[in-house]
């Protein structure tokens, strides 16, 4: 039985009760952050919400900075903290990007910014934070079954090659998976429902 302290949080709970799978989903593209990232000393995650899926990487790290502009789901990260696993959860107050560590992803975080300058920031923050940096994000053409809420907050969704043009912007090597649910594969990408980019400086 959890204790109340490791209750997950609104955001993650929320998933369970409207769509208790889309969790599996959710997970399911952590566990393949924290393959990649396997046994680096200092990773930091961008955009955490209320930090429930980021003990997945965590298992797999030395240490953990999560990072997110909702304070709200910063102090509910907080008290769901484990002691075991324990993750330094940070409110990202001015929008700047934490450097100095070893890796740095972001899951479904892109799609929210809008093209441009706040994109330019962003990414520019993600190069600057460590020399590997993992993307992932849904995709441009999976948003015909979205819902009317997500498509209206996904303002950046990109195909396969428009993500890897903009990445190579930013990073001299780009590798591009793509995810179906939970499964992981690098089929046909216009087939993809969500895409994740190994950026590489």
């Amino acid at each position: 039985m959890f204790e109340e302290s490791h209750a997950i949080g609104g955001m993650s709970k929320r998933t369970w009760e409207d769509d208790p799978k889309r969790l599996g989903f959710v997970l399911a593209r952590y566990k393949f952050v924290a393959k990649l990232l396997e046994g680096k000393r200092s990773v930091l995650e961008v955009g955490c919400a209320d930090g429930f899926a980021s003990r997945v990487v965590r298992q797999a790290v030395g240490r953990l900075t999560a990072v997110d502009t909702d304070l709200e789901s910063i102090v509910e990260a907080i008290e769901g903290n484990s002691d075991r696993w324990p993750i330094t959860f940070l409110h990202l107050l001015d929008g700047i990007i934490p450097k100095g560590f070893d890796a740095v992803y972001a899951l479904d975080v892109l799609e929210h910014i809008a093209p441009g300058s706040q994109e330019f920031l962003f990414l520019r923050g993600m190069r600057h934070a460590a020399p590997v940096a993992v993307i992932g994000m849904p995709s441009l053409e999976s948003q015909q079954y979205a819902s009317e809420h997500s498509r209206r907050e996904h303002v950046n969704c990109q195909t396969g090659q428009q993500l890897k043009t903009t990445l190579l912007q930013y990073w001299g090597e780009v590798f591009l998976f793509g995810m179906n649910d939970e499964t992981l594969h690098t089929g046909f990408a216009p087939m993809c429902q969500y895409r994740l980019a190994l950026c590489i400086k």
